[in-house]
């Protein structure tokens, strides 16, 4: 597996989003059952093949997926690169708002210190901003932690541009996580190059489309009520056919190169810089050596025009997320 820099690090090109192992916020089949045997395979497996970058987060479960990377990761800490987060209000086991007090943010850190069974988390996240307590409290509280030798690196997810601003007057940040994928390209207005002008590696979540660009999808009403994409704004109605407009070109590209569709969503994502490390999620074996595959997959200059012309920036139907509160946490 390729590697590419973090900080003063480097890791896999490609990393492994653990979100659906455990869901979030008692959504535990949010993206279908699991087989927890298949999972931790899947874990061991990313390791032998060279993908160390590892995501996870407090709220996911809630505190469950942490607990479980800690297990799986018995004996064989010192080959992953884990990166949690924090800044969730978590009540009766779920997420009911923002939480990124300095207190909350050291008990947190706490807490999944000991959950992950480990004595360092390498890249601790705020998972999303807070409008109620400033940045540079934050960040502040992020660099105590690092001076402390409790995390290594420092991160943000969906700040937007003044907040990163903000926040870099105040300490060195390592990465920003936000959506990106050939489906969510807002990012390239404002936050990527904001990113590149402070050297901070881009970690796109969902760079599938939380599943859409690998094509083997349903509609909406054909998932069960526990699944995340049945309430998807991008699975439903008018807005899955013109989507799968989009699916049909990078399936066409993929069968030029004996590809999967995946790989070629992922590959477009790594040929837009080499500061990009994006994170897809999966829980099986089979799903996670077909995106480890993108890394070793060129396509051409032809393949990324084509790509870009059939998913040029906005260009996606329907809202990233289903209620007017997840979509007012991002970009803050």
């Amino acid at each position: 597996m390729k590697r590419r820099n973090l900080g003063t690090t480097d890791v896999s090109a490609i990393g492994l989003g653990c979100m659906g192992i455990a869901g979030v916020s008692g959504m535990a089949a949010m993206y279908g059952e699991v087989d927890k045997d298949e999972a931790v395979r899947t874990i061991h497996r990313a390791l032998e093949i060279g993908i160390d970058f590892l995501d996870t987060a407090e709220v996911y479960g809630p505190y469950a997926n942490e607990e479980f990377l800690g297990e799986a990761l018995k004996g064989k800490r010192g080959k992953a690169f884990i990166a949690t987060k924090f800044g969730f209000k978590i009540v009766d086991g779920r997420s009911r708002g923002t939480d990124s007090r300095p207190e909350n943010i050291r008990a947190v850190c706490e807490a999944s210190l000991k959950r992950l069974q480990t004595d360092v988390i390498d890249l601790f996240y705020q998972h999303r901003v807070d409008p109620d307590v400033p940045i540079e409290d934050v960040v502040g509280t992020m660099a105590d932690l690092q001076a402390q030798g409790k995390i290594r690196f420092i991160g943000l997810s969906e700040a937007g541009v003044g907040t990163l601003e903000r926040a870099t007057a105040t300490h060195r940040i390592d990465a920003l996580q936000s959506e990106y994928s050939l489906w969510e390209r807002e990012v390239e207005k404002d936050i990527l190059p904001a990113c590149r002008k402070h050297g901070i590696a881009f970690v796109p979540y969902s760079p599938l489309g939380r599943g859409f660009l690998t094509g083997d999808v349903k509609r909406a009403e054909d998932y069960p009520e526990t699944d995340y994409r049945r309430n998807d704004p991008r699975y439903q109605g008018a807005n899955f056919d013109a989507n799968m407009e989009l699916v049909a070109t990078v399936k066409r590209i993929a069968d030029a190169h004996g590809a999967k569709p995946a790989q070629v969503a992922l590959a477009w994502l790594l040929a837009q810089g080499p500061d990009i490390i994006p994170i897809p999620g999966t829980k099986k074996v089979k799903r996670l050596e077909e995106n480890a595959g993108a890394a070793d997959l060129a396509l051409t200059a032809a393949d990324v025009t084509a790509l870009n012309a059939a998913a040029p920036v906005g260009g996606t139907a329907g809202e990233r997320y289903d209620t007017p509160a997840k979509l007012a946490m991002l970009r803050i």
